[in-house]
């Protein structure tokens, strides 16, 4: 009788639960709908929908004008800059340098500007690149040493503007020195940007720096050639060189006794401006007065000696 009685009463709160989460369901499903007529509300939506555009209108507008109006104005400050240094007579090293710092720093000033315009908030940016930090600085970290060592190119001048330099494996004229890499164009006309920073610290070679230079030669001749006559030869051809200095002498010598010849090697100076065309023109005056004097070029050759049996 216990047991029927208890097995009445399980049943009876069964049902009565299951009544209470019927109930719920309901309020629940009632509450959703609810929820989902105020959300779709469009007599409401509308509205804002199209004041947000007329706002991002305007401000998309506003920022095309800060734009327009900031590039203007950079180019007015970047002329008179420019003006300032031509008046200033400041070498073309410095002037290259500084209107490159200039036109960065402006560009990145109205880029701000047009963010802030268009209802970014600079705060919020400021605190995105914070919190890249990290990625940043090692992004920056080369370009940071580039401008360091623009600086230390400018303050330690090793070369100037129009120089002929050799640097980490390339060479050729110096055309402008930028804010991050210095500017080469070599005879090709190809144009070559070497970063400052491993530009500062490495080897480099101006050719330009000194008044004079010296151009050295190798001349091979075959063995059993009068060395007097090649060299009487040679220094003909450079005492009609008007290019040539006088003073260094010129010097011919014997260099070395090479498998097939024996080279002879010449050292005259020059101004360093005519340094290529005394370098190219000698080696074709040579050729020919040797072809004329009948004084013959090596190639090379193997002597063998066959045993008599």
């Amino acid at each position: 009788m216990i047991i029927i009685q208890t097995m009445t009463s399980l049943l009876i709160t069964i049902q009565q639960a299951g009544d209470v989460a019927e109930a719920m369901t309901k309020a629940a499903a009632s509450a959703a709908a609810d929820a989902a007529k105020e959300s779709v509300n469009w007599n409401d939506v509308i509205p804002r929908l199209i004041e947000w555009c007329v706002k991002m209108g305007g401000n998309l507008i506003g920022a095309i004008i800060i734009y327009i109006v900031g590039r203007f104005i950079i180019s007015l400050i970047k002329k008179a800059v420019n003006a300032f240094l031509e008046k200033r007579k400041i070498e073309e090293t410095v002037k290259t340098f500084v209107r490159s710092m200039v036109s960065i720093s402006l560009t990145v000033l109205l880029i701000i500007a047009i963010i802030s315009r268009l209802g970014i908030e600079t705060t919020s940016f400021a605190a995105l690149l914070a919190s890249a930090g990290v990625a940043i600085g090692m992004a920056f970290s080369g370009n940071l040493q580039n401008f360091a060592g623009g600086v230390i190119l400018l303050l330690l001048r090793p070369f100037k503007v129009g120089d002929y330099v050799v640097a980490q494996g390339v060479e050729g004229y110096v055309k402008e020195i930028q804010i991050f890499h210095t500017v080469l164009t070599t005879y090709d006309n190809r144009t070559i940007y070497v970063a400052n920073g491993s530009l500062s610290s490495g080897v480099i070679t101006n050719m330009s720096q000194l008044v004079n230079r010296r151009v050295d030669w190798t001349v091979s001749v075959e063995y059993g050639q009068n060395f007097e006559k090649a060299k009487n030869v040679i220094l003909g051809i450079v005492d009609k060189n008007p290019l040539i200095l006088k003073d260094p002498a010129p010097f011919v010598a014997v260099k070395e006794l090479s498998n097939s010849s024996v080279d002879l090697i010449i050292r005259v100076w020059v101004k360093s401006a005519d340094y290529w065309t005394v370098h190219y023109d000698l080696r074709r005056e040579v050729y020919e007065a040797f072809n004329k004097e009948g004084i013959g070029f090596p190639f090379p050759q193997i002597t063998v000696h066959q045993a008599e049996k």
